[in-house]
């Protein structure tokens, strides 16, 4: 549960003052349509009530001054001196800052002290909530005017070139654009995005999000080794991106690698699967999510390789244990799966996945149901 009070304290200790105010970005779920939107595709997202929340205030000198509530480590750094490839939990808080000079915004210092409750390396987007929150703050109080979608844009900007993770703007949409009660379908080329209800209570449903605590990471080799194939076959069928294959067979056909024609089959079926769901969800059909969610897993699993043996027993042991469908969420190597559930399962089916965990002997997982919440903004 965050604390407030303990981030102002923190606060005030740093700065001398009270902050200027309190900006959240929040985690989120990725419903459906995972590692489709590097590709130009279709993703519906839902954010989280966990969330990154930063106090914040202008100084008087020329610095950037950092502090994290959970590591109790402070950064500092003149906001003439950000270099892009800064790692560590800084760098996110940095990178929005950097980015905002570089896109023509015009900021000045400031000290920003930072907590979080959305479990980290775990699928939620704890590195968009950070920056999502971080853009909120400096927009209000460099008086901004920025659009939500460019504010993703440049969340996701400094988690690509400051950081150095080459994501799609998935988690960064989600977590400025979302609304509660609702889900994002978002299209990643022309960057339409339509609020889904997702009235889960109302039709007997609630999603279990299970934390496999199998930690990932996107600057990790893999996700970026994904990203080049994607763009490798794209080029090889003489495509702008893989959104645009509109006969897969005849795709497959022309690549001779098998490695790429995974790939290029998870990332096209996925994308039917998300406009699938969308019409469902938009339609109020939700019970027809969970066979979607079952075949997503496994083309995550089969085609694009990217679950690993704690999230696919997860997934399996939720099935098994009653869940109406489950797959893994995030960016892979780990993390988080969701499990659709009636209302009330998703205790005992989290109970029945920590059994088959300490069989196994994997540690202990962590979950929580999940309720549609509101995207970034401030909140004291």
């Amino acid at each position: 549960m965050l604390d407030p009070e303990s981030l102002r304290t923190a606060y005030v200790e740093i700065a001398g003052g009270e902050p200027e105010g309190l900006w959240f970005g929040p985690g989120r779920v990725n419903l459906i349509g995972e590692h489709t939107d590097y590709n130009d595709g279709f993703v519906l997202p839902f954010a989280l009530e966990k969330k990154a929340v930063v106090a914040a205030g202008r100084r008087s000198d020329d610095l950037l001054v950092m502090y994290s509530l959970e590591l109790q480590e402070r950064v500092e750094v003149p906001l003439a001196g950000l270099e892009p490839g800064t790692g560590g939990w800084s760098g996110y808080l940095a990178g929005v800052v950097w980015a905002l000079q570089v896109s023509g915004h015009t900021v000045g210092p400031a000290t920003l002290v930072l907590t979080s409750d959305v479990p980290l390396g775990a699928g939620l987007s704890s590195s968009a909530a950070i920056e999502c929150a971080v853009v909120a703050a400096m927009c209000d109080l460099y008086d901004l005017d920025i659009e939500p979608m460019d504010r993703a844009k440049i969340a996701r900007l400094a988690e690509n070139s400051y950081v150095g993770a080459p994501t799609g703007l998935l988690d960064q949409a989600a977590s400025t654009l979302c609304e509660e009660d609702f889900g994002l379908f978002l299209d990643c080329r022309s960057l339409e995005a339509v609020h889904v209800p997702l009235p889960m209570a109302e039709q007997g449903f609630e999603m279990l999000v299970l934390d496999t605590k199998t930690p990932h990471s996107h600057v990790d080799g893999e996700y970026g080794a994904r990203r080049r194939s994607c763009e490798e076959a794209a080029a090889i069928l003489g495509i702008p991106a893989l959104r645009d294959v509109t006969d897969l067979d005849d795709a497959l056909s022309r690549l001779d690698d098998e490695v790429l024609r995974k790939r290029v089959r998870h990332v096209v079926s996925e994308n039917s699967r998300t406009l699938e769901a969308y019409e469902v969800a938009r339609e109020g059909r939700l019970a027809e999510l969970a066979p979607l969610l079952d075949a997503s897993h496994a083309s995550m699993r089969d085609d694009y390789e990217i679950t690993v043996d704690t999230v696919d027993l997860a997934v399996d042991t939720a099935r098994a244990a009653g869940a109406l469908g489950a797959r893994m969420t995030g960016g892979g190597f780990g993390g988080c799966i969701i499990a659709l559930c009636r209302t009330g399962a998703g205790d005992s089916i989290a109970g029945r996945i920590a059994d088959a965990f300490n069989e196994a002997g994997h540690g202990r997982p962590e979950w929580f149901t999940a309720t549609p919440a509101e995207g970034a903004g401030r909140l004291s």
